[in-house]
């Protein structure tokens, strides 16, 4: 069993401890309940911080303000509140504030708990949720980098995209199968946890509503979809083809391109001049050659598309460690 001590954990215990401190310290009534909501407040990331926040803060207000109708017009009777809740938290789901009906329900109990309302009493309700919530955004302004581990996760996956490009000429140039494709599926794994990672990134930052490792992320999901299409279709061609080896040795020049630098426009280039020496060979001898054509021609329009795609990404959106 292994045990660690993350840092929202520290943030969200030191948190709670200050905001039950300072509550205290003010002599507020229900000073734990502080605590409680500093860490409600504390998320993976700022953005959503803010928001849980917000609704927690618009919550809570709404929830003295029920509470004040419902217990002057009915009585601190157990179906008062009865009623109170089951008007109160469909108006909360209503006004899209579902992340307050816990924060606010424990207000509405102290009042229920106190069988009265005054300006003291909403005073105080106001201090701890003031307390509670603004601790945990200010434990929350800090969010370690995560351009270190994206910049480690896009080398990664560069290269598994060279070992899965190698084994394509393995197979195609040199009739080797002993390939396991284990690439294949990490590569589908450590796309959708970077994307995810990217994502949060964008998130603990107020100002900025892209992130170019989230698009770079993107724009390699959009190409292994390629890749997992050319897949059966290599494995099925006749590997006596003279053209077959030929594509081989392009994916391992294509392969040994996944590096800082974009060269989509000389591959493409390359592939053109391929697709004409296709155009110009002889018409298929027999059933099997004519098929084996027709996926060598199939694989040049998946290659195309796959370049295209990081031609596109190139104009629209660089990295800093850009690739082909």
């Amino acid at each position: 069993m292994k045990f660690t001590i993350g840092y929202r954990t520290l943030k969200t215990a030191i948190g709670a401890g200050l905001a039950i401190a300072i509550a205290e310290w003010l002599k507020l009534d229900f000073y734990t309940s502080a605590g409680i909501l500093t860490i409600l407040c504390i998320k993976v990331t700022q953005k959503r911080s803010i928001i849980s926040s917000w609704e927690r803060f618009a919550a809570c207000l709404l929830g003295i303000l029920f509470a004040s109708a419902l217990f002057t017009l009915i009585g601190y009777q157990f179906y008062a509140l009865t009623i109170l809740l089951i008007l109160f938290i469909p108006t909360l789901v209503a006004l899209n504030l579902k992340e307050g009906i816990i924060t606010s329900s424990v207000i509405i109990l102290h009042l229920y708990t106190l069988q009265k309302i005054s300006w003291p009493i909403v005073f105080n309700e106001a201090g701890i949720i003031v307390i509670g919530i603004g601790i945990g955004l200010i434990m929350n302004l800090y969010m370690p980098s995560m351009e270190k581990t994206l910049l480690t996760m896009q080398k990664e996956l560069e290269n598994k995209y060279k070992r899965i490009f190698h084994e394509f000429h393995l197979y195609l140039a040199h009739n080797k199968h002993e390939w396991d494709g284990k690439e294949i599926t990490e590569c589908a794994d450590l796309i959708s946890n970077a994307k995810s990672l990217a994502f949060r990134d964008v998130e603990n930052h107020f100002l900025r509503y892209e992130n170019q490792y989230y698009h770079y992320f993107k724009m390699r999901e959009k190409q292994f979809e390629i890749i997992q299409r050319m897949l059966p279709i290599i494995s099925s061609i006749d590997k006596t083809y003279i053209q077959g080896e030929k594509l081989g040795e392009f994916f391992e020049r294509l392969g040994a391109a996944v590096h800082p630098g974009n060269t989509a426009a000389l591959f493409l280039d390359e592939l053109e001049k391929m697709r004409q020496e296709f155009r110009e060979m002889h018409l298929p001898k027999d059933r099997l050659e004519f098929e084996t054509r027709s996926k060598l021609y199939q694989l040049l329009h998946d290659l195309e598309e796959y370049l295209l795609i990081k031609k596109k990404f190139k104009k629209d959106e660089p990295v800093p460690h850009d690739v082909t």
